[in-house]
């Protein structure tokens, strides 16, 4: 059982599978954006893992102080340039979590 633990923190993790053929432009936008959103008040982490077995596949690892530091990174121009070419070079599943303990 798991009880939530109140924390300002916010992380997010986003599962991202490239599309036919386009593994290199997902890579190039994924690396292209990592020291824009390390630079970022409020972001504690921002991370890309890529899938030993599937190099198509890659996973973000982002943890933020809070989610007004969330919103702020959803505000910038590298995020909006994200969200309109997402779509056409990935399968995405995105989870925004809070901290859980375990009891």
């Amino acid at each position: 059982m798991t009880a939530s633990v109140k924390t300002a923190s916010v992380k997010i993790t986003a599962v991202l599978t490239a599309r036919p053929g386009q593994a290199d432009a997902l890579r190039e936008l994924l690396f292209g954006m990592a020291p824009h959103c390390r630079a970022e008040p409020g972001n504690l982490r921002w991370d890309v893992w890529q899938d030993q077995a599937e190099p198509g596949r890659y996973v973000l690892d982002e943890l933020y102080q809070d989610n007004a530091a969330v919103a702020a990174h959803r505000a910038t121009p590298h995020f909006r340039d994200y969200v309109a070419k997402i779509g056409d070079l990935a399968e995405r599943s995105a989870f925004v979590l809070d901290p859980a303990q375990v009891a």
